[in-house]
């Protein structure tokens, strides 16, 4: 997730938080009972070629007066500001793809002082943000290939174009607004390693932009062709050309691209007719927020001419890299809403469960349930499995149970009666239909992701400033949540299509040191291990946890955080972004030997812009503006 230039306010759409109840007094009894550190639990590390540790040791306590080994055997990283970037000591950080690179034999060559929309749709587009790895076969022994998916999720029109202007929009045109469009989307591109380095295959079949604005897509699942999806552009309601502001996502067991569609208000502008009827829909999702000014020029984005478009984005937009000429396809069965994420993960008996955060302040956390079963020996069967099956949304309970809620029309408050209709209403208007069964307003779920190899599910609460000492709950512990927190979900049974289970809160985030932060971290953390705003998960085939981080005032980075035994709750910095920039999308290849992280707005902040940034990473060339990268980690 990331803000707009200048803004502290996360694009944040004011809610009526009263329909859910206030658990404020139970939140002392709920944390006397948590228990934060944990001995006796597994410490195991397995063997890889870099990033994970070779040590492994026995699940049993330590033994007294000896300190237990951290699982993250780097040496960490000060807490530091600068220009470049930085990364633990023996371990090397080099930029794979920039914005602007090319991806294909005809790309033109990246011009920064002369941007068209032509040259933007055959080069890497801006702000990358969650990176995904599917392998490819290697072409020579020893060699490692893959594809890299990329979100790219907003245009930071500041630091993009030479005569930007925070005083006027005199600068604003059909060219700019279609180079932001273009910029936006998402990219596929193989990579390959040679001689331990990373490279782009430039001019692979693989290689695709997937654009803001000219790229056919497919509206499939229960709200396809609904009256609510119409427009004159499409009066079927079931093709959408393109997909905006789309944030973190998740690789499917059958190697698709899930990308989530979340800042989607701020695409739209102009004024609904007075008492229209999706007058009330637009206003819980913030819509119009006028960040960006296409509606001038492409009536989709003008709800004045087409007020049903907004309907049409804030889905999750599933991808075939594997296949580049195929529909990527809006699954409007995960439902409407700021998708921040959809990580999914086969259950026991093969249902297929995709997490997903609604990236808002008092919003929530959901999930969806497949009907279908995953076939490990058909991919293609595969390919349209979420299109059908149950979005619940989770209430946190002061027991420390979690409840899922069943989304479906016809169940309890959502009837006609409250203005649903059928299935299709309910998924467009997701974030009314979960308020009025009592879901849990959380500080802005974004990345939700299960481990691999405990199967609990963890969820990044980034902040929440505007919750009020009398909206606090057991999941919410903090009025003014400048810092954010993280919760643990252990599902019954180990079983992710139950619907109920567990949680706690593994950390709360901020400086433990400053008793005004209400942080609470494991006592091992140091002062460079602590952090605020996390964002994103990742976990490496051993099971640890990393977490990369945006709203730190002394920049944002990357720390691997100990989920298990005497360590729980320690955190440890190992990557730091430079000046202006969030960190996104941590992604290891297979084999754990190498970490891809998205840098997103290097420079940014406060009145920068091209001429002017807070860094000119990563070519710190005074003609070049800063740049939006892709980062690959390895062991020096």
């Amino acid at each position: 997730m990331t803000r707009k230039p200048g803004d502290n306010d996360d694009w944040s759409v004011p809610r009526d938080t009263s329909i859910s109840p206030s658990l404020a007094d139970v939140i002392s009894a709920r944390w006397s009972r948590r228990e934060f550190v944990r001995a006796g639990a597994l410490l195991s590390a397995a063997v890889s070629l870099g990033l994970t540790s070779q040590r492994s040791s026995a699940a049993k306590s330590p033994a007294v007066g000896i300190a237990p080994q951290s699982r993250f055997d780097f040496t960490e990283l000060k807490r530091v500001t600068g220009e470049d970037h930085a990364v633990a000591a023996g371990y090397r950080a080099d930029v794979l793809i920039r914005w602007g690179d090319p991806l294909f034999a005809d790309s033109p060559p990246f011009v920064p002082h002369h941007l068209t929309p032509e040259t933007q749709a055959r080069q890497f587009g801006y702000n990358n943000d969650f990176l995904g790895f599917i392998p490819l076969p290697a072409r020579d022994a020893g060699q490692l290939r893959g594809l890299l998916c990329v979100n790219h999720e907003y245009a930071s029109s500041n630091l993009m174009f030479e005569d930007f202007s925070w005083l006027t929009t005199g600068w604003i045109s059909e060219m700019t607004c279609g180079v932001e469009l273009a910029a936006h989307g998402g990219s596929v591109v193989e990579i390959e390693q040679v001689n331990e380095m990373w490279r782009v295959v430039t001019g692979s079949p693989f290689n695709r932009r997937i654009l803001g604005f000219g790229t056919p897509m497919q509206l499939t699942g229960p709200a396809a062709g609904h009256q609510r999806l119409k427009t004159q552009v499409d009066p079927g309601g079931t093709h959408v050309n393109g997909m905006i502001s789309n944030c973190a996502g998740g690789i499917t067991a059958w190697q698709t691209w899930l990308s989530g569609e979340e800042n989607f208000n701020g695409a739209f502008m102009g004024e609904l007719a007075e008492g229209h009827p999706e007058a009330r829909n637009h206003a819980i999702y913030g819509i119009p927020e006028k960040f960006y000014r296409w509606g001038l020029f492409y009536p989709e984005f003008d709800v004045s001419k087409e007020p049903r478009s907004p309907n049409r984005f804030g889905w999750v937009v599933e991808i075939d890299p594997l296949d580049p000429a195929s529909t990527p396809k809006k699954r409007t069965a995960l439902g409407r809403f700021k998708h921040e994420g959809a990580e999914s993960i086969v259950a026991k008996d093969g249902h297929v469960v995709v997490y997903m955060g609604d990236d808002e302040k008092f919003e929530h956390v959901y999930k969806f349930v497949s009907r279908d079963r995953f076939n490990v020996e058909d991919r293609k069967s595969n390919l349209d499995l979420l299109d059908h099956g149950t979005l619940y949304t989770a209430r946190f309970d002061a027991d420390g149970s979690v409840h899922w809620l069943p989304l479906v029309h016809g169940q309890g408050p959502l009837t006609a009666q409250n203005q649903f209709d059928d299935q299709g209403d309910v998924l467009i208007e997701v974030r009314r239909a979960a308020d009025l069964l009592g879901a849990t307003p959380m500080d802005r779920p974004e990345d939700i992701q299960p481990s691999p190899v405990t199967g609990k599910v963890y969820v990044v609460l980034t902040n929440n400033d505007e919750r009020e000492s009398e909206q606090v709950d057991a999941a919410n512990p903090r009025a003014d949540n400048v810092f954010g927190h993280i919760v643990e979900i252990t599902e019954e049974r180990g079983d992710h299509t139950a619907k109920r289970g567990r949680w706690e809160i593994l950390i709360r985030c901020g400086d433990p040191a400053d008793d005004d932060h209400g942080a609470e971290w494991n006592p091992t953390t140091t002062a460079d291990g602590w952090f605020g705003a996390p964002d994103n998960i990742a976990f490496d085939r051993t099971g640890r946890m990393w977490i990369s981080t945006d709203g730190n005032d002394d920049s944002d980075g990357l720390w691997g955080v100990e989920t298990e035994g005497p360590l729980r709750g320690t955190g440890k910095a190992f990557y730091r972004a430079p000046d202006g920039a969030e960190v996104c999308g941590p992604c290891f290849t297979p084999d754990g030997g190498s970490l891809f992280l998205a840098i997103q707005h290097p420079g940014d902040g406060l009145f920068s812009s091209y001429s002017s940034p807070g860094t000119r990473w990563p070519d710190f060339i005074d003609e070049m503006p800063a740049r939006p990268s892709v980062v690959v980690i390895r062991k020096a």
